[in-house]
Formats: C-alpha cells, sequence, structure tokens
C-alpha cells in the first residue's frame, strides 16, 4: 500500500526519485511555489522556447537538473487558474502518477501552488495522484502499471492528507472490486472479500446466506439468482460511529457478479464487461472502508444483494411472478432487467434497520447511459432536499451528476396486469426513470435517493488520467456528505 504523507522540506532538496511541479499557466511560476528561485531561469527558457506552457494536463519530464536532487522533475500543467476545478484537479494528478507509474518508483514529492488552492483542491489532487498509478492488469504477469511506494505533497496539511488518502484507499477498493473477473468475483467470494475488509478497517458484517434470505422472503432477489449454480448472498455492513440509538444513514448497492441478462441473453459484446454490474456494490463497500478508517462519527448502514443472472434450467422466466421481501408481487417481462429486483429486496432490508434516508447506487439503465452519456451519473429521488445535498456535494467534489424527473405518470409505466407491478416500463423511453419508479416502490415514506452509475462505474477503454476498468465514481461524493453530516 501507498504511504501517504505531507512534507515541509525544500521540494528541490528532496531525495525522492521523482518530484513534480505543478504549475498555472497564467501566473508567474516562481511566485506559485516556495523555494523555486533556483531553477527560474529554466523555467523561463522552457516557456520562451514553449516546451511547457502550463496548459491543462501538459505534462514535461525534466532529467538530471542542475540544483535539484531528484532523479526526475515533472512539470504539470494545471491551466488557468480561474478555470482550475476539483475535477481538473483528480485528472491533472492522476495523469502525472498514471504515467510516472509505467515503470516501479519509489518516493514521488508533488510540490503544487498549496496557497492558491482550496481544501478541496487538495483533497482531490492527492487521491488522483493515488489513484492515477493503480490500473486493471491484476492478473498480468508483466505489469503495465506499477504503484509508487510513497506519495508527499509539499506544505499540505497533514490531517487534510489523512483523511484524502483513506478515501482514496475506499475509491480503489472500488475499484479493484469491479476489475476482477467473475469467475474470481461471485457472490461468495464478493461476501468474504467484505468480511475481510470489515475485519481490517473497522466495520462490522452480517452476511445472510441462501437459506437465511429464504426465511427472509427475499423472492425477489432469488428470483434472480436461480438460474444460476452459485448461491446467492446478502450482506449488512455496520459502521457505528455515532451514538448509540442514533438512525442510521442506509447505503444500498447492486451486486450482479456477472449479467448474462438471464434468459432475455445479451448478445456477446455487450456481455463482455458485465462483470462491472455489481459495481453498486463495489460503490458501498469502498465509502463503508473509508468510513470506518476515518472514524467518522455517524452511524451508517450498507446493505448488498450478491447475485449472478445467468440462465440455466431454472432460470426465471418472462411471464414469472416474483414476491418481493415487502409481499408486493412482481411480473416478469425482462430477465434483464433484473439489477431492480435485487434492490428490491436489499431496499427492504436496508428500511428495516430505521434509517433516516436511503441512497442505492446500480449500474442499472442503458437508459441512463443513452440520456447522460458515459461520464454522468443520474440521480433520481422522492426527497428534492437529500438530491440536492448530494448534487451540491458531486459538483464541489468534481464528480459529474444530473437529476432526472420522477413524474407520476412514469410509475403508471409498471403497473402490472396480474402482480402489482412488472420489472420494466412501456417501450424504450425513459428506462431510467422507470426504474427508479420501480425502485420506489419498495422505500416507502423514507427519504431515498437512487444514483444510476451506469455510464461513469467503468471506462471501456483506457483515459489519459486513468486505466480503464472500474472508477470508483461517487466514492468520494459520498464520504464527503457522511463527513458532512457528522
Amino acid at each position: 500500500m501507498t504511504k501517504v504523507a505531507s512534507t515541509q522540506q525544500n521540494p528541490l532538496e528532496t531525495s525522492a526519485e521523482v518530484l513534480v511541479l505543478g504549475l498555472f499557466s497564467d501566473l508567474p511560476f516562481v511566485d506559485q511555489i516556495s523555494d523555486l528561485k533556483p531553477i527560474t531561469e529554466l523555467l523561463d527558457s522552457l516557456v520562451e522556447g514553449k516546451h511547457f506552457e502550463g496548459k491543462i494536463h501538459e505534462l514535461v519530464p525534466l532529467h538530471g537538473l542542475s540544483g535539484v536532487n531528484a532523479k526526475v522533475v515533472y512539470l504539470l500543467g494545471l491551466g488557468e487558474k480561474e478555470k482550475f476545478n476539483t475535477e481538473k484537479a483528480f485528472s491533472a494528478t492522476s495523469l502525472a502518477t498514471k504515467s510516472i507509474g509505467a515503470k516501479q518508483r519509489g518516493q514521488v514529492v508533488f510540490a503544487l501552488p498549496d496557497s492558491l488552492l482550496s481544501d478541496y483542491e487538495k483533497v482531490t489532487s492527492i487521491q488522483g495522484a493515488y489513484c492515477g498509478c493503480r490500473g486493471q492488469d491484476i492478473y498480468k504477469n508483466e505489469k503495465s502499471l506499477f504503484p509508487v511506494e510513497a506519495l508527499s505533497f509539499y506544505q499540505f496539511d497533514e490531517n487534510l492528507v489523512l483523511v484524502a488518502s483513506l478515501t482514496a484507499q475506499g475509491i480503489q477498493t472500488t475499484r479493484n472490486l469491479v476489475n476482477q473477473a467473475p469467475n474470481m468475483l461471485f457472490p461468495e467470494s464478493f461476501a468474504k472479500q467484505i468480511k475481510k475488509l470489515g475485519s481490517e478497517s473497522g466495520f462490522e458484517v452480517e452476511i445472510w446466506d441462501e437459506e437465511r434470505l429464504r426465511n427472509e422472503d427475499c423472492g425477489a432477489l432469488l428470483g434472480v439468482a436461480q438460474g444460476s449454480r452459485r448461491s446467492p448472498y446478502l450482506v449488512i455492513m455496520r459502521h457505528h460511529g455515532g451514538p448509540s440509538g442514533q438512525q442510521p444513514l442506509a447505503l444500498v448497492g447492486k451486486g450482479v457478479t456477472f449479467d448474462s441478462g438471464g434468459l432475455s441473453l445479451k448478445p456477446s459484446d455487450a456481455m463482455l464487461t458485465m462483470k462491472c454490474d455489481m459495481g453498486g456494490a463495489a460503490t458501498v463497500v469502498g465509502i463503508m472502508e473509508a468510513i470506518a478508517r476515518q472514524e467518522v462519527p455517524t452511524n451508517v448502514v450498507g446493505v448488498v444483494g450478491l447475485v449472478e443472472n445467468m440462465p440455466d434450467g431454472n432460470a426465471l422466466k418472462l411471464g414469472d411472478i416474483l414476491t418481493a421481501k415487502s409481499g408486493k408481487t412482481i411480473e416478469i417481462h425482462n430477465t434483464d432487467a433484473e439489477g431492480r429486483l435485487v434492490l428490491a429486496d436489499a431496499l427492504c432490508v436496508a428500511r428495516e434497520q430505521n434509517p433516516t434516508h436511503i441512497i442505492d447506487f446500480a449500474t442499472l439503465t442503458g437508459a441512463c447511459v443513452v440520456a447522460l452519456g458515459l461520464e454522468v451519473s443520474g440521480l433520481m429521488t422522492n426527497n428534492q432536499e437529500l438530491c440536492q445535498e448530494v448534487l451540491s456535494v458531486a459538483d464541489t467534489v468534481g464528480e459529474p451528476a444530473w437529476q432526472l424527473p420522477m413524474f407520476d405518470s412514469f410509475g403508471k409505466q409498471i403497473q402490472g396486469k396480474i402482480a402489482d407491478i412488472k420489472n420494466v416500463g412501456e417501450g424504450r423511453w425513459g428506462g431510467a426513470i422507470t426504474a427508479a419508479k420501480f425502485l420506489e416502490e419498495f422505500v416507502e415514506e423514507t427519504p431515498w435517493l437512487h444514483i444510476d452509475i451506469a455510464g461513469p462505474a467503468f471506462l471501456d477503454s483506457p483515459k489519459p488520467h486513468l486505466d480503464g476498468g472500474g472508477t470508483g465514481c461517487m466514492v468520494r461524493t459520498l464520504v464527503e456528505v457522511i463527513r458532512n453530516r457528522s
């Protein structure tokens, strides 16, 4: 695990293997970071020759500089000061460590314009640097990315660095879970990994096996699982950070460890990345780890339903009727609309924890990707105050999110003919919202927010600043929401 710390040592005197100097394009370089005067002439000559201008994501390596102890210096462009924000802070530093991490490195020191950055920009720059040098090549014998051994941030507050790095660990846990192969991460092994992580980071774990799920009448979740030879599980995580008896915030995640579509079989190309369909559950796990390691003083409960959606002879059929834990009956019109069935029972379990609010996460619908693209999470709610709270924090920490409407007319589309409701709406239109209206049936009066992360949870191809695979999206937003409530 990468060691992350603050340092007060003059960056030009550090013995680190790599020094990264982050600089804005529209301010004198020498005025942005203390102690750069010995290399003023060098910086000026680079600007004059247009070898480095400080444009956002510009990265120039320099070797063997006179007056600098580090073996390699990277000049990192931050762009114009007024256009800089938390999203750019994350992508800039992650781009730097992604380049640096192309081979094994020891200590890397970041010297950024400390006095010109907000605390949130500092936090996300730390998180970006932590995540950028970590990739999806977890099963390769020859790695293409190497986590650096140690990261230091010049003149950053020590507590800020600690908190940011612990959240970064949670982000990375989510990414690692999503990146695991489906023959390695399946419901039982996922539950065991959560149990181990809870023991290491300090949250309580309760695991329901198939027998317990039957005893608890979780018929919707069990219906999805019946086509797989792998048994389903439901895991309840509890962070007891607040006073005894304090109502918790509940987090719920969809954990379909592989989604073939069931009998409504997906085409091969669409199935290739369906190991990522447990991204909602992975998000909840990453959040729980981060707040537990930070000892955030509030109570939080996380509930994840873990299943495979497979098409064997016992698989769910179109026209089948399931009875959810709440007693509500469901007509099955599409077995590839399975995540909402898993969440239906998980939401019921969460509601039994007597939470103040419920927030669920799921790679739920392609319709949300059609509506908002690959980088934006879709938010749907029965409580505008809760939604606005999360949207505001997401904007602050640099995670794109957008609210979709929840008009009553969408709810009419899921009314059943022979059961209470059906698991899809009418036709293609508004599919992200009809899915949310389905989930709303299981939260009753509890203030609730649904976050569809189908677009941003997984990168099919690498970006300049981040490797392909799991992204860990929305972990830093929700950790900050929870910290703000404590």
